[in-house]
């Protein structure tokens, strides 16, 4: 099953279409559960990313292999991916559990339990815009997995 752990909630109609159009397609190949965590809004960055680790770490399992995005991370290309997923799936966890931070990004603590940091780009994008993103690229990975075809 993939999981994705999200702060900060959907509320456009057509972030929120595109973002059922993937859990369609993708509901062919696995399970897939979003989890949203309402951002913390203070004055105080260290307090909001505080309380966001804290409501992160009670929908992690033990046995979910983590996977951050962030900036930081390692840049992989689709077909790598897909082969990630492939071998986190063959290797025994019970889910892949993917975390979008908010505003201000993830908590240390949060980015040193993850198995893997994964960056899409060194730019920012839009919480709601990488969400839909994040689902394409798990899609086609399985399209990949699968030896679908899917646009280039």
């Amino acid at each position: 099953m993939i999981k994705i752990i999200c702060v900060g909630k959907i509320k456009e109609r057509y972030w929120k279409d595109a973002i059922f159009e993937y859990l369609k397609r993708l509901s062919k190949y696995t399970k897939v559960e979003i989890v949203e965590i309402d951002d913390e809004n203070s004055s105080n960055i260290i307090t909001n990313l505080t309380k966001e680790k804290n409501k992160i770490l009670t929908n992690i399992n033990a046995k979910d292999y983590v996977i951050t995005l962030e900036i930081e991370g390692e840049t992989l290309d689709s077909i790598l991916l897909s082969k990630k997923i492939e071998n986190v799936m063959s290797s025994g966890y019970s889910n892949i559990t993917f975390i979008i931070g908010g505003s201000h990004g993830l908590h240390e603590e949060i980015k040193e339990k993850a198995d893997f940091n994964l960056s899409f780009s060194k730019l920012t994008f839009p919480h709601q815009m990488f969400r839909v993103m994040l689902l394409e690229q798990v899609y086609r990975a399985f399209r990949i997995i699968n030896n679908e075809s899917y646009h280039k």
